[in-house]
């Protein structure tokens, strides 16, 4: 069984090429393109994933997209309204965008890469765990996963089992480590999505000087 995995449109694309359950390919589209943070459709990862183990799209038995599109617009939406009238320079920039290409990436995948098979969205904060507990040698094991936002969940944690992970505990937008983290690094007058990983390697040489006891 072959299955595609892909990750597009926010940052860092990439795509991954798994065989009866062992990955064999992985690589990000700034591999490819030399583009820092490359975030459109990996069409060229995808293409060298495929050639590693010498297929075609046609032989994919499915092909799996990192989260859920139409619960991700909800959110947005929600917050959106929430806020408003703060935020519209936000809104219109992101809706149409949203609206035109991002809700409809079942079509999209199917149209670019000429494939006629199933696309599957697992929710955002399975995917994160998936990728580090199926490929590990563990048949059991507990996960953590912290990150910004995925459709609703920030932060989470669970087990894996054999097959199966089950999330136990989550914590959800608009509460978020990995978005304090975000305006942190903008705050230090770095870009977001990028720059974080800076200040992790800056950390160590900073002062505890404003810890309060």
């Amino acid at each position: 069984m072959y299955i595609l995995g892909i990750s597009a449109f926010y940052h860092d694309s990439t795509a991954c090429l798994i065989r009866d359950g062992e990955t064999i390919s992985a690589a990000k589209e700034e591999r490819f393109t030399r583009k820092k943070h490359h975030f459109r459709f990996p069409e060229l990862t995808i293409r060298s994933c495929l050639d590693t183990d010498g297929i075609k799209v046609k032989d994919l038995d499915c092909i799996a997209f990192y989260d859920k599109p139409f619960i991700k617009f909800e959110r947005l939406l929600e917050t959106y309204l929430a806020y408003t009238p703060r935020g519209l320079r936000s809104f219109l920039k992101a809706i149409p965008l949203r609206i035109k290409q991002k809700l409809w990436i079942p079509d999209f995948i199917r149209n670019t890469l000429g494939y006629d098979g199933p696309v599957l969205f697992p929710i955002h904060h399975e995917s994160h765990p998936a990728s580090a507990f199926y490929p590990s040698p563990f048949e059991e094991a507990a996960f953590l996963t912290i990150d910004g936002v995925g459709e609703w969940i920030t932060t989470c944690f669970g087990t894996g089992s054999r097959d199966t992970l089950d999330i136990d505990y989550e914590i959800r937008f608009p509460d978020s480590l990995g978005l304090l983290y975000s305006a942190f690094t903008y705050y230090a007058g770095f870009k977001v999505n990028s720059g974080e990983y800076k200040i992790m390697g800056l950390a160590p040489y900073g002062e505890p000087r404003y810890v309060v006891s």
